[in-house]
């Protein structure tokens, strides 16, 4: 699906600086002429541009990479020679909710501060400045590219306290490999089956079942799951997507009505857990990811044992790079769109969409917020965007007789190594700064993000992985799946819901609750499976559930009117 959003502004900046000769007159227009001496050309040669004062800001992003400046990376050394800045960069280690709790009772913050799931607490603690006023004064980059989103950004007291990630520029371009929800499974799993066609969770299940009594000698993991921290989700997801819904959170949002209904306490959720209990039984169900931490799942998945989970593309991708680093083709992973039953269409692929819950923005501890906003649009130019999702020219990318960017097959390899890709600096810029959302296109209408291009899809598949795309006749991991219904308010997730009402604490209580259910429920002998259900559903049920439902349905209408004008 391909929408035109608006249309892409074109700046070019040109700047001529020359030394007129003395003259004596005082008059300018006497400027002599270009000789061959050199001495003469010394004396009239363009002086070179003053560089600005270097200066170090720190940064803390709520997500996994590894600590380092910024100027350390080829691609952030050209933007601190661009800009005299430099960048320290935090990431998370530990739990999220402790780290920032601790960064709120201190009241000291990076400069910057990228929190993720935790960006309502730092909201809350009023510890981002407003950015209106900078923006007005010294980013005309920032204005362009989020100006049309400004009515979904703005909080309630007018102000834009933080700049999201997925602003839409030029056409849109969906993502032909999965980068959001699938259910994944060993390719050496469907080898052995004969490439079956998969579409059911009960065919997806009895694939794993057979080929783990086919190697019970191998001490296999038929499935695992995701439960560590905020990414809880991975965990509880599965259920909404099976009965054909996307990824808008908490509720299931019906396409006509637009009427927003929980799934928590629903079938679609009972099923899900009756199949891991049912997994568990058959000591098919991985115990310990219930307490495994992020990098003991990935790990995991890299270990070879692991036939199949469900998880988001972008959340695994340090596995999956690793997996194709390590050059076993058989043990790394095949996305499937598994619904419950056949009839359902499934809508695993996202559709255009802003994100306006999750975002950088510059703390109340910054020393130089205008120096600051004018690296963050300094990001926001073309070749700047180029740079930080493309790389160098030459060396991480090349550029056609016709324009058309792409990666040769020694670039895609060399990328597919994290240490090469921090090295380069796209590790770090790709994502997680101000950026072109990632359906973006440039104006010569190559992708913005090289994962978009399918130039690049294509030719970072093995021999292998196009052999078996085409025994299920696509060229492409999404042509699996079905094309995304249009939904002006996705992600329903995204929106932000006033602290301390009964709708944002439903959904603190409920995921408290699911907690201590989860595990319970999926690891119980399986007598006693329908006794913890009942159990967990009337504790459920004395939620604010209907206030939930009721606020998330008039939010996500006035989201669309929003987005409507």
């Amino acid at each position: 699906m391909t929408k035109k959003r608006w249309l892409m502004a074109t700046f070019a900046s040109v700047i001529a600086i020359s030394l007129i000769g003395c003259s004596g007159n005082n008059g300018g227009n006497n400027t002599p002429a270009a000789t061959n001496d050199p001495a003469n050309n010394a004396a009239t040669a363009e002086p070179e541009a003053a560089k600005p004062e270097p200066v170090t800001f720190t940064y803390f992003n709520a997500t996994a990479n590894k600590d380092t400046d910024s100027n350390k990376t080829e691609v952030g050394k050209v933007l601190e020679d661009q800009t005299g800045v430099n960048f320290k960069m935090e990431f998370l280690v530990g739990d999220l909710n402790t780290k920032i709790g601790t960064m709120i009772a201190s009241n000291e913050y990076p400069d910057v501060i990228s929190p993720d799931a935790g960006i309502d607490k730092i909201v809350e603690a009023e510890a981002l400045i407003p950015l209106n006023d900078l923006i007005d004064q010294f980013a005309p980059n920032i204005k362009r590219v989020y100006e049309p989103y400004y009515n979904l950004m703005k909080a309630e007291d007018g102000n834009i306290y933080f700049l999201p990630f997925s602003p839409l520029v030029g056409e849109f371009i969906p993502a032909p490999n999965i980068d959001q929800g699938a259910f994944w499974i060993q390719n050496r799993v469907l080898k052995e089956a004969g490439y079956p066609k998969v579409k059911t969770l009960d065919e997806y299940i009895k694939l794993i079942t057979d080929y783990a009594a086919a190697h019970a000698d191998e001490d296999l993991i038929g499935m695992t799951t995701l439960t560590h921290d905020w990414r809880f989700f991975a965990a509880t997801n599965p259920p909404n997507h099976m009965a054909g819904y996307p990824n808008d959170g908490e509720v299931q949002v019906d396409l006509a009505t637009m009427d927003a209904k929980v799934y928590g306490n629903n079938e679609d959720t009972k099923r899900w857990m009756k199949t891991l209990n049912d997994l568990n039984t058959a000591k098919l169900f991985d115990k310990s990811s219930v307490v495994d931490n992020y990098d003991q799942y990935l790990a995991k998945l890299t270990g070879g044992k692991v036939l199949g989970f469900f998880d988001y593309g972008w959340q695994i991708n340090q596995a999956t790079q690793t997996l194709k680093a390590n050059g076993n083709d058989d043990l790394e992973y095949f996305p499937l769109p598994i619904v419950f039953d056949g009839s359902i269409k499934d809508q695993y692929l996202e559709p255009a969409s802003f994100v306006n819950n999750r975002g950088i923005g510059i703390t109340v501890s910054a020393k130089d917020p205008e120096r600051i906003i004018k690296y963050f649009d300094n990001l926001l130019t073309d070749e700047n965007q180029l740079l930080t999702r493309w790389g160098i020219e030459g060396k991480h990318y090349s550029k056609d007789a016709n324009g058309r960017l792409y990666r040769t097959a020694e670039q895609i390899a060399q990328l597919q190594n994290n240490d090469y890709k921090r090295e380069s600096g796209i590790g770090y810029y790709e994502y997680y700064w101000p950026m072109y959302g990632q359906g973006s296109s440039f104006a010569d209408g190559n992708a913005v993000d090289p994962g978009r291009q399918p130039e690049v899809a294509q030719a970072s598949y093995s021999a292998a992985e196009k052999e078996r795309l085409a025994k299920y006749g696509v060229k492409t991991y999404a042509e699996m799946f079905a094309a995304p219904d249009e939904r002006p308010w996705y992600p329903a997730w995204s929106i932000a819901l006033e602290q301390g009402s009964d709708a944002q604490i439903y959904g603190v209580k409920k995921t408290d609750l699911l907690r201590k259910y989860f595990a319970k429920i999926v690891l119980a002998p399986a007598s006693d499976f329908d006794k913890l259900w009942d159990e967990y559903v009337a504790e459920y049920n004395k939620l604010t559930v209907a206030e939930y439902e009721k606020t998330m349905t008039e939010e996500i209408k006035k989201k669309v009117a929003k987005i409507k004008g």
